[in-house]
């Protein structure tokens, strides 16, 4: 947890920035991820150092060659310690003319970060706000691995808060209960096809952290862990270099962190490939058949983002794989040929485990589009028996624009360190979803349809034509439907109104 000050200290830097003409959050960001690296690559030659000095031996790896660059000016100089002793004009120069070539010349180094340096931008406009940028970042302290990573978990909040750029990144809160749920062990795969910021990998290798700590006392465990594990896909070169500074931030030494249009290129090499999918992918209506890959078209013929999605994560899975995707209301209960053909694939080819619907407020203040996190596993041979349902109605903060804290820190997300009252449980359901779906093979199955959370059978959803909605199977009282609010109300008819709009559409492109 990031104390007062260094939160303090955060908001100095990114202030600076927008006093000096950078107001677009990605760009701040990005150029903050590009001081980070260059102060981590200094570090990196100070402990190969020391090593060599303490061994009496030559150096293992050198980060900075000796000699001067292309451009004539010593290697040295460009180490994040020498020259954050310059003036500004100098420091400008350095950074400038030579640091920033040599980043985008370091791709042959091989690591994924390193790749995406390719095509860095210097874009601070001014010697006195990249002297004050450095002066700002050099007093953060960056030794220890949880400060590093909160510290860039907050800048990138700060994303979310921009607004127009923050779909780029789902609420730490959700991924951590996603991640909770899917439970990853140290020998899973783990992939998201849309990854962003990294957040949902990040949070998998904070939770392995915390829960299989002894991968790290064996080699072949902390090997996989760090080169193995983690893949993350995006076609924004930007979010590539923020996800993989995240990764690092936090631990994660060389993740397959890497440029692919996940719903355009075909996936010989990673098909049937990963045993757990973490995805918010983002969903953003059609493509054309002709840029869409033919093996996700094999699967489901539609044009529709968030049906060849959910086809591309059954493609990537392993037989045995699960996975945890949030995905758009429309997919539980769309009319289209193609949204029933991928539930029913959901329900008799593979094993749908838990629909969790969310309220529409979680992606606001830029979206109010309603969602679920469903859960399957991959098995080609069907298996689903009782699917889980649970509707959550409040996450821990406020649904409207302003997304205000209504529990206190200690009794906020899915897994707080202190104990929820029926009134808190009422703000933040999260602690019980997680509880309840722990049991979901349990006492669950008892539960009424007018509650909470509840299961359906199997042959119940194939009565309903394979619709995956939770009102289609919740019960309620009389009283409840008298009571039922507007908004719900016009929610739906308004999600209907597009379902039918969509179908239209369809329809008039096959003709």
């Amino acid at each position: 947890m990031l104390t007062g000050e260094l939160r303090s200290k955060i908001d100095q830097v990114w202030n600076a920035f927008w006093a000096g003409g950078i107001a677009n959050p990605l760009e701040v960001i990005e150029q903050i991820t590009y001081l980070l690296f260059m102060r981590g690559l200094d570090e990196m030659q100070t402990r190969e150092e020391n090593k060599a000095n303490t061994l009496g031996k030559p150096m293992d790896r050198r980060v900075f060659p000796e000699g001067n660059d292309p451009r004539g000016m010593p290697y040295d100089k460009l180490r994040w310690s020498r020259f954050q002793n310059e003036a500004p004009a100098p420091m400008f120069t350095i950074v400038s003319e030579h640091v920033f070539p040599f980043l985008r010349e370091m791709a042959e180094d091989g690591s994924s970060h390193a790749e995406h340096m390719k095509g860095a931008r210097f874009t601070i406009p001014t010697p006195a706000l990249l002297s004050k940028v450095v002066d700002l970042l050099a007093v953060i302290p960056l030794d220890d691995r949880d400060t590093k990573g909160d510290l860039y978990e907050y800048m990138l909040g700060k994303i979310a808060s921009a607004g127009q750029n923050g779909q780029f990144r789902t609420p730490r809160h959700i991924i951590k209960l996603m991640v909770e749920m899917t439970a990853p062990t140290p020998k899973d795969i783990i992939c998201d096809p849309a990854s962003g910021t990294c957040g949902f990998l990040v949070a998998a290798g904070e939770y392995l952290r915390a829960h299989h700590p002894g991968i790290f006392r064996d080699a072949a465990q902390r090997r996989h862990f760090h080169q193995f594990m983690f893949h993350g896909y995006d076609f924004d070169q930007t979010m590539l270099r923020i996800g993989s500074m995240n990764m690092q931030l936090h631990g994660i030494e060389a993740p397959d962190i890497r440029y692919k249009d996940s719903l355009a290129q075909d996936h010989v090499g990673d098909a049937d490939a990963y045993s757990l999918i973490l995805a918010n992918p983002p969903f953003a209506g059609s493509l054309d058949y002709e840029t869409t890959a033919a093996d996700l078209l094999s699967i489901v013929k539609t044009k529709k983002t968030e049906l060849l999605f959910m086809a591309l994560f059954l493609k990537l899975l392993k037989p045995g794989g699960r996975a945890a995707v949030i995905v758009p209301d429309g997919v539980l209960f769309g009319s289209s040929k193609a949204h029933k053909a991928i539930r029913r694939m959901l329900v008799e080819d593979h094993k749908l485990d838990a629909i969790v619907k969310l309220p529409s407020g979680v992606f606001k203040p830029y979206a109010g589009v309603s969602t679920a996190i469903v859960f399957f596993t991959k098995t080609n041979s069907g298996g689903t028996n009782h699917v889980w349902f649970y509707d959550v109605q409040a996450d821990g903060l406020s649904l409207d624009d302003k997304r205000q804290m209504l529990v206190s820190e200690d009794k906020f997300g899915s897994v707080p360190t202190a104990s929820l009252s029926a009134d808190e449980h009422a703000k933040n359901n999260l602690p019980d979803v997680l509880a309840r779906w722990q049991d979901k093979d349990g006492a669950e199955r008892e539960r009424p349809r007018t509650a909470q959370s509840f299961c359906v059978p199997q042959a119940d959803i194939v009565a309903a034509d394979y619709d995956l909605s939770i009102n289609r199977y919740r019960e309620v009282t009389h009283e409840a439907t008298e009571h039922r609010p507007p908004k719900e109300i016009v929610a739906e008819l308004l999600l209907l109104e597009e379902e039918i709009s969509a179908g239209l559409r369809e329809l008039e492109g096959m003709l």
